[in-house]
């Protein structure tokens, strides 16, 4: 014997979903804190602790992606100062930062984003356009849009 559902058919549910714009550019961060490479892990940290991010993406002059720093990167360059007992000077965001950086593209479906933030196991995906950084979508920005969809399509 099957479950009878008693919400009735949702042959129209589909619909509402293909409708609604689920683009990573639409959930994405566009007014961002960056880091440059020439700033000491120290601003970092102040930054990260005043504004309560965990992390941001660093960039040049023209505004081009070039590498990520995170609290985990100001974690270790704590620890390992302190574990070599090395002075705090000459600490620069470029040395420290992670240099590989993975982007997502802006129309990106954001389920297919969840997905690859399950996969990677990060927690934050710069957008980059034409070469500039464009936005960042993070695990948080994903679980809203899930969040805002669930009032049209989950019940």
């Amino acid at each position: 014997m099957g479950i009878k559902s008693f919400e009735g058919s949702r042959k129209g549910q589909q619909q509402v979903i293909n409708n609604q714009s689920l683009k990573v550019s639409d959930y994405m961060t566009k007014d961002l804190i960056t880091f440059k490479t020439t700033q000491s892990v120290e601003e970092v940290i102040d930054t990260l602790i005043k504004h309560k991010i965990s992390g941001g993406p660093v960039v040049n002059d023209n505004y081009e992606l070039i590498g990520i720093i995170s609290e985990g990167d100001c974690i270790k360059q704590i620890s390992e100062s302190r574990y070599y007992n090395m002075p705090s000077d000459n600490n620069s965001v470029e040395k420290h930062m992670v240099k590989n950086v993975e982007t997502i593209d802006g129309n990106l479906d954001v389920f297919d984003a969840a997905k690859k933030f399950l996969d990677s196991k990060r927690r934050r995906f710069p957008i980059v356009k034409d070469g500039k950084l464009v936005g960042q979508i993070s695990q948080k920005d994903i679980l809203k849009a899930a969040m805002q969809l669930k009032g049209h399509n989950w019940k």
